[in-house]
C-alpha cells in the first residue's frame, strides 16, 4: 500500500492526473473505472484544463465503478458529472466510453454491464481486469455502492449487482469486490477532514474497520494507493507532505 498526502485538493488532482497521463503514454489500450463524488470533480477539472490536449485519449477506455439508477441527464448521475467536468472538454472517442445506463431496469442493467466487462476487458484469473479502478470513500466507510449494511455484496459472484442506498432507498448498479481486487491498480481518492477518522481506521486497521466495505479493498496486484489531502490524512501518524 502506498499513501500519498498532498497539501490541497488541487495538488492531489495534479498528482493523480499525471499518473493517468503516464498510463496513456505507454501506447497500449488501458481500461479505467471512474468514481463519482466531489474529489473526482476536482481531478476532472484539473485534467481538462491542464492536460486535456496532452493525454492520449484514444488509448483510454472509461467505465464506471457504480452509477445511480437515474437518467444520464439527472444531476445525481455519475456519468453526467464526468461529462460536465471532463468528457465535454476533451477529445475522447465516443466508442471509448462505456457508461452504466442508470435509466434502465436496475437488475437487467447489472446483468448487461457484467457481460460488457466480460466482453471488453482482458480476463485474468477468470475475472475481467481493469488497469485502474478509482475509488471514493464515504463517511460511513462505503466504497463503490457497497455499504456497511450490505457488505456481503462485496463477495457476490457477479461482476455487478444492484445495491440500495441505506438512507434514500435509491438503487444503484455497482461493481463487486472481485472486480475491484482483480485490477492491476486501485486508487482511493479522498479529501476533507470529515473522512479523516475512517481513513485512519482503515489504513491503520483500528476501531471498526472490518465493518467498512472500503477495508476489503486488497488488490491481488498489491498496487493500492491512497491519494489524500492534508485534511483527510490529519489523523495518520506517518502523514507527510
Amino acid at each position: 500500500m502506498n499513501v500519498i498526502v498532498s497539501s490541497s485538493k488541487e495538488s492531489l488532482a495534479e498528482e493523480f492526473a499525471y499518473t493517468l497521463k503516464e498510463m496513456s503514454d505507454t501506447g497500449e489500450k488501458i481500461h479505467v473505472a471512474l468514481s463519482g463524488g466531489s474529489t473526482p470533480k476536482v481531478i476532472f477539472d484539473y485534467i481538462s484544463e491542464e492536460l486535456g490536449e496532452d493525454i492520449l485519449w484514444d488509448n483510454i477506455n472509461f467505465y464506471w465503478g457504480d452509477e445511480r439508477c437515474v437518467s444520464p441527464s439527472d444531476s445525481e448521475s455519475n456519468y453526467k458529472m464526468t461529462v460536465d467536468h471532463l468528457l465535454s472538454k476533451i477529445d475522447m472517442p465516443e466508442e471509448n466510453i462505456f457508461r452504466i445506463k442508470g435509466e434502465n431496469d436496475p437488475d437487467e442493467e447489472a446483468i448487461r454491464y457484467s457481460q460488457l466487462l466480460e466482453d471488453e476487458l482482458p480476463i485474468v484469473n477468470g475475472i475481467p481486469q481493469f488497469d485502474l479502478v478509482m475509488l471514493g470513500l464515504g463517511d460511513d466507510g462505503h466504497t463503490v455502492s457497497i455499504f456497511p449494511y450490505n457488505i456481503e455484496l462485496w463477495d457476490a459472484k457477479e461482476n455487478c449487482v444492484v445495491a440500495v442506498h441505506p438512507d434514500s432507498g435509491q438503487k444503484r448498479v455497482t461493481i463487486t469486490g472481485k472486480i475491484v481486487n482483480n485490477a492491476k491498480a486501485v486508487a482511493f481518492l479522498v479529501t476533507g477532514a470529515n473522512k479523516a477518522e475512517k481513513v485512519k481506521e482503515i489504513i491503520m486497521l483500528e476501531g471498526n474497520y472490518e465493518t467498512y466495505p472500503a477495508s476489503l479493498v486488497n488488490p491481488e496486484s498489491e498496487e493500492l494507493t491512497w491519494y489524500l489531502d492534508k485534511a483527510a490524512a490529519k489523523d495518520l501518524d506517518f502523514s507527510e507532505e
